[in-house]
């Protein structure tokens, strides 16, 4: 993942999205890639050792300039490393996601000593470690694949609304405090702050829609 990210310009982040092991050291891993420019896949892996290209996908991100990709590759390599790491101290990995040069790592553990081993190892083997938060959960959740998330989302929704969200997003409207009010970007789309604001509660709605289903009236 690493190796990647340093070959694209404007990559936005790249996801683990599963590995299985085959034999001899090769892996199969599925791996999604955002970026603010293209870029060929094939081309892209071509000279990183011990990895080849099986497949590659684009996914349709309508109305946005981003390119997605899932690629799968065969990796030779002794075990894909956060994903040892991880696995290594029995915990599930829920999602493995490389941004900006970190690698933000969601698990579930079974109790809180494991997660001090798993937090102790982490920080041995890679020099450094931050809990961003911590949640007691019943279930533990899927391991890894919740990348296909993107590719439900934006073939659901349509453009005008994830074009709403993106800049919504990417202006800083959902951060707390907010970075950009609704009327920054209601004159972005030259739109009346109304029209904007219904529109963003619409794509949030049909957001929650596909992942908790129709709302019981």
């Amino acid at each position: 993942m690493e190796k990647i990210d340093a070959r694209i310009d404007d990559v936005r982040s790249i996801e683990l999205d599963n590995a299985f092991y085959v034999e001899d050291g090769t892996w199969i891993e599925s791996l999604t890639v955002s970026s603010g420019t293209d870029f060929d896949p094939a081309t892209l892996i071509e000279d990183i050792s011990g990895v080849s290209l099986f497949y590659t996908q684009e996914i349709p991100t309508g109305p946005t300039n981003l390119t997605i990709r899932r690629l799968t590759i065969l990796a030779n390599e002794s075990y894909p490393f956060i994903l040892g790491l991880v696995l290594r101290n029995e915990a599930i990995p829920n999602r493995i996601l490389l941004q900006r040069d970190t690698f933000q790592v969601v698990i579930t553990v079974r109790n809180w000593d494991r997660f001090r081993d798993l937090a102790d190892n982490i920080q041995e083997t890679l020099g450094a470690f931050e809990l961003l938060s911590v949640n007691q959960i019943d279930e533990p959740g899927e391991p890894l694949d919740s990348g296909r998330l993107t590719e439900v989302l934006v073939t659901k929704l349509p453009e005008e609304q994830l074009a709403i969200l993106e800049t919504a997003y990417n202006r800083g409207y959902f951060e707390v405090p907010r970075e950009a009010s609704a009327t920054d970007i209601a004159e972005e789309f030259d739109i009346a702050q109304s029209t904007m604001s219904e529109r963003l509660r619409t794509a949030e709605r049909n957001l929650l829609e596909i992942i908790y289903g129709p709302r019981e009236s």
